[in-house]
């Protein structure tokens, strides 16, 4: 149950990270998320994200992810783990980051 949450949140960080001009509606909100959770779903097994996730994460609006990271979700994540796979979709996270409930070393 721990890994399926740390996915989850991966998705939203990685998403996070991809910044977009335009809000998008709620509607375009969950279309990404679950777009993204398709694209990604190998990380839940422990694998690296494949390109067509790390292509889903660079074009997803940060305004998605962040407002469903709640204490309870970021509670269970390893943030380390997290960045570590950001970072290998070639996107860097800010110090001091913060989304949702969350906040980046």
């Amino acid at each position: 149950m721990k890994h399926c949450w740390s996915l989850v949140v991966v998705l939203m960080l990685m998403m996070a990270l991809a910044m977009a001009s335009t809000a998008p509606s709620a509607s375009q909100c969950k279309k990404e998320r679950r777009l993204a959770v398709n694209a990604c779903k190998s990380v839940l097994y422990g694998r690296h994200p494949s390109s067509s996730c790390c292509q889903r994460i660079r074009v997803s609006h940060i305004k998605c992810v962040c407002s469903v990271i709640t204490p309870k979700l970021a509670a269970i994540i390893d943030v380390n783990r997290c960045i570590k796979l950001i970072e290998g979709c070639g996107r860097r996270l800010p110090r001091h980051f913060k989304c949702g409930s969350l906040t980046i070393p």
